[in-house]
């Protein structure tokens, strides 16, 4: 595995970081960038790794994740294809920030900063962490989308409990039972969303509920049945939206918001940032695309706050995310550090 021009992606990704367990990781992205001449690299409060490459008074951030999904895979590289956890989601848009970064150095009167940050696949406690304390002129966000398109999209999304009750009742008294009552109410959901999606033609533009668990029990007087539903929501139906409606549906249902529920967020399609992406995106030999993710991101998080161009882009197939067989042809990386480079490089000779 002795491959120079590739260091940086398959030394990472040979650092196995599943969230909650990213340190070893973070330390060696600390150093690696440190090595490739960073102006400053350090670990924050929040346990993000960071580089900084310049120092003048504009800012960009690219910002991705270095946590992954558990389960390890042995790391190797067959026919110049890369294998291992997070080598798609999402090492590969992170060593591709640092190596771009590092290939094209110091811009006059910027700052590129690459974060590596951590809890992504939880809650992410690093995009957090950061969205107070930067504000970027422009926002690149990293994720796997293909070297030759950008992702100016993600839905949001929203979890609940629902919990229905039911008198205790003899079996043979026909009385509705409260595992009866819950099948019932994920099903009046699912119809609300069925109607909601009738004529919308993007699954971005749709809400797309899921019944993720269920549960019942018993106390000799009472009956419970709880169900788990998540959605991913619209532009149009913010998580505020989502639980009022909710709540509507399944009028006498306990309704319990779970986790951090975040809105849906478009990037603009005319910015600055994007149109470099094209100019850089074809310099690289590419015909750039664009995409919109049922997915959400530390796009979600960050962009809402910054108010500033943002877009997502990253090599790798998104459809390997979190499986077994997740995979990267090394051809592609080496496609989008030359993409985004010649990106960034158009970026640093714009005027304010």
């Amino acid at each position: 595995m002795d491959n120079v021009e590739h260091e940086t992606l398959i030394g990472l990704v040979s650092q196995y970081s599943p969230s909650g367990q990213e340190r070893k990781a973070v330390d060696w992205l600390v150093s690696r960038m440190r090595s490739l001449g960073f102006t400053q690299t350090f670990v924050d409060e929040a346990g993000n790794a960071v580089g900084v490459m310049g120092d003048g008074p504009r800012q960009v951030i690219l910002l991705g994740h270095i946590d992954t999904v558990p389960g390890k895979i042995p790391v190797r590289v067959e026919q110049q294809i890369l294998f291992g956890r997070g080598s798609v989601d999402a090492k590969a848009p992170l060593a591709c920030f640092t190596d771009a970064v590092a290939q094209i150095g110091p811009q006059p009167g910027w700052q590129l900063v690459v974060i590596g940050a951590v809890e992504e696949e939880r809650d992410s406690e690093g995009a957090r962490h950061v969205s107070t304390r930067y504000q970027p002129e422009f926002a690149i966000i990293g994720e796997p989308n293909r070297w030759d398109r950008v992702a100016l999209g993600y839905k949001g999304s929203a979890w609940a409990d629902l919990t229905v009750r039911r008198e205790q009742a003899h079996s043979a008294s026909g009385e509705q039972t409260a595992c009866e009552l819950a099948v019932e109410t994920w099903q009046a959901v699912k119809a609300f969303t069925d109607r909601y999606n009738f004529e919308k033609q993007r699954a971005f533009d749709k809400i797309l509920p899921t019944l993720r668990g269920m549960e019942s029990g018993q106390d000799g007087f009472e009956q419970w049945a709880r169900l788990s539903i998540g959605a991913r929501l619209p532009i149009e139906v913010s998580p505020a939206n989502w639980y009022e409606q909710l709540a509507e549906i399944t009028a006498g249902a306990e309704l319990n918001p779970r986790g951090f529920a975040v809105p849906a967020w478009a990037c603009e399609k005319n910015s600055r940032l994007v149109r470099a992406f094209l100019s850089g995106i074809r310099a690289a030999g590419g015909t750039p695309g664009f995409v919109y993710k049922t997915g959400t991101s530390d796009l979600n998080i960050v962009a809402p706050l910054w108010q500033c161009p943002a877009v997502v882009y990253g090599p790798g197939d998104s459809a390997l995310d979190h499986t077994p067989n997740e995979h990267l042809a090394l051809e592609e990386y080496q496609q989008a550090v030359q993409a985004l480079a010649a990106t960034l490089q158009t970026l640093g000779k714009m005027n304010s």
